[in-house]
């Protein structure tokens, strides 16, 4: 039997039917039939954000933990360009979200209307997909390929339009099952190829696996398969930024996080590897450094979903097309059918090689005297954590790249960050999306100040809902990485890097109703960080750090893997080239 409802019931039946069971919004006059629809039903919690940036940081924040699409609710207008951040900010991290927003009524379209924009037009460049829904009888099909689309494949953010005068009119509700959809992203991969790349691995002298995002996208057996493989041959593992969490920190064979903040031994092993297997990540400039120069004696295999990514910045001599799931599930079942060989005696020899590097112990510091070294602050934060059920989330900057090297994650969907947007008041949002994923968690966001004030709005939001989320923030008093590129490539010209204006955070937090600590002493930061995990609510917490301190390792602009600036705590002296120059 054929529903027939609103437009506005449409939407949040679709999302019933969808299964989602929390948005995050701001109301506005081209959305209120929705808001109403809302208010008349109890499947799905409404969050009231301060800010539509905060509602789809949020939205990918609770995405990111959960493994379930995040959803968003804007009006028109400004309500759809405050969303625009955060909606590139999931384009190139491969967030689902889907993001509704309101239009002007259809007959005013294209009149210069009270909060009018061209949503559609403007978001284009920024989502996986959108629409202008222009009838209400298609507005159902339309909600639920939405889903579809931004879940299937490279998962990314989809933009639903709704004029007004389509959520008040009455159409044909047409649910999931019966919409036929043309997106069918490959997820098999070829055989051919997958045999050719456990052929290389079976002979590879110096193999390192290269993981990505892409791999926690793919879902839980991705990393159960990825972990099995590193067990079975030996192999050893890297990460990107985005993909920590997908193999396990305290796992034998982990290197570290790479890239331009990567741990030494890890960079070490990306140049001088004589195969490099990519799974699931897109060959970021944060991660290749000078391409002529990345791993230059290498044979390249890339795992990837999207076919665009592919040969895009690196040429690569083994493409495999495919979910990451699927094929890693291939690829164990071709190499344990070929007799799980290894050049077991090579590979021995590289990861005497490898230990070699870790003996530079490359984030390595010393935290003297009575101010509080960051590295400290994350250090002593990582030891009175681990053994919670443990969200983690940053802003960017500094504290950011602190964060990847000195906290630890086992298991995948821990770890939320911006990378490659590099989005300032991404992390805080985040927090409140997780916690709502996740309400008996402990969920932290290390931020830095500056990123912290971007959207420090949202610290309404986490009292409203009484969201315990705990802003662990590194107070240098700096715009930190901007700092550090001055002093290191401008001639120490700090051009607007420092703000002569901060709050008094405590007063901030209580202002709010929230509990505000701060510590200046590192003999005190073991107690204050207790105080605030065993504080039930909101905490905001000012660790006034070092206010000069530079994040190390560093590849600079422009140089090749093998070429990195080290911390004075770095034991330099086991720190060389592979072609047996000494570091500078």
């Amino acid at each position: 039997m054929t529903k027939t409802m609103t437009g506005a019931k449409m939407v949040v039946q679709a999302l019933i039917d969808q299964g989602v069971d929390t948005v995050f919004g701001y109301p506005g006059g081209a959305v209120l039939p929705i808001y109403d629809e809302i208010f008349q039903q109890n499947s799905i919690k409404h969050v009231l954000v301060r800010h539509e940036q905060g509602a789809v940081h949020a939205a990918e924040g609770y995405a990111r933990s959960t493994g379930k699409p995040g959803v968003a609710l804007v009006t028109s207008g400004p309500g759809a360009t405050n969303a625009v951040t955060g909606l590139t900010d999931a384009l190139m991290d491969s967030i689902p979200i889907i993001v509704l927003t309101g239009q002007v009524p259809t007959f005013m379209i294209g009149s210069d209307a009270f909060q009018e924009c061209d949503t559609v037009g403007i978001t284009r460049p920024c989502t996986k997909h959108n629409w202008l829904v222009k009838e209400t009888d298609k507005l159902s099909s339309v909600l639920h390929e939405a889903f579809h689309i931004a879940t299937s494949g490279r998962p990314g953010p989809v933009v639903i339009d709704i004029p007004k005068d389509v959520q008040f009119a009455t159409g044909k509700y047409t649910e999931a099952r019966q919409v036929e959809t043309h997106y069918n992203p490959q997820v098999k991969g070829d055989m051919e190829m997958i045999t050719e790349l456990a052929e290389a691995m079976e002979k590879a002298k110096r193999p390192v696996f290269y993981t990505g995002g892409g791999v926690i996208n793919s879902g839980p057996a991705a990393s159960q398969l990825l972990r099995e493989l590193v067990a079975e041959t030996g192999f050893p593992i890297t990460s990107t930024l985005m993909g920590l969490g997908c193999y396990p920190a305290s796992g034998d064979n982990w290197l570290g996080m790479l890239g331009m903040h990567g741990l030494y031994e890890a960079n070490m092993a990306m140049h001088d590897c004589d195969l490099m297997i990519n799974i699931g990540a897109r060959f970021d400039d944060r991660i290749t450094g000078r391409l002529d120069a990345f791993s230059p004696g290498s044979t390249k295999a890339h795992i990837d979903i999207d076919a665009s990514s592919i040969n895009k910045v690196i040429k690569v001599d083994i493409p495999i097309l495919g979910d990451v799931a699927h094929v890693l599930e291939d690829l164990l079942n071709v190499w344990k059918a070929r007799g799980r060989k290894t050049n077991k005696e090579a590979v021995q020899k590289w990861w005497g090689q490898i230990n070699e590097w870790r003996k530079v112990d490359c984030l390595k510091f010393k935290q003297e005297g009575k101010v509080i070294k960051p590295q400290y602050a994350l250090s002593r934060l990582q030891e009175l954590t681990k053994n919670h059920d443990r969200y983690i989330c940053t802003e960017v900057g500094q504290h950011q790249m602190w964060a990847a090297q000195y906290l630890d994650f086992e298991d995948p969907n821990r770890w939320m960050t911006s990378g490659g947007l590099g989005t300032m008041g991404y992390g805080f949002p985040a927090s409140i999306g997780v916690q709502m994923g996740h309400p008996d968690a402990l969920v932290i966001n290390v931020a830095g100040e500056a990123s912290w004030l971007m959207n420090m709005q949202e610290l309404g939001t986490a009292m409203q809902y009484k969201l315990p989320v705990k802003q662990f923030i590194l107070n240098n008093e700096r715009l930190g990485m901007v700092r550090q590129w001055q002093e290191l490539l401008h001639g120490e010209r700090y051009s607007s890097s420092w703000s002569e204006s901060l709050p008094d955070f405590v007063k901030l937090a209580e202002a709010f109703g929230a509990k505000g600590i701060i510590c200046s002493d590192p003999d005190d930061l073991d107690d204050a960080i207790m105080e605030m995990l065993n504080h039930d609510g909101p905490v905001l917490f000012d660790c006034l750090v070092e206010k000069h301190e530079n994040c190390f390792p560093m590849i600079p602009s422009g140089k090749p893997h093998n070429e990195m600036l080290l911390g004075e705590g770095a034991d330099t002296a086991n720190a060389i080239k592979s072609d047996g120059a000494v570091m500078v």
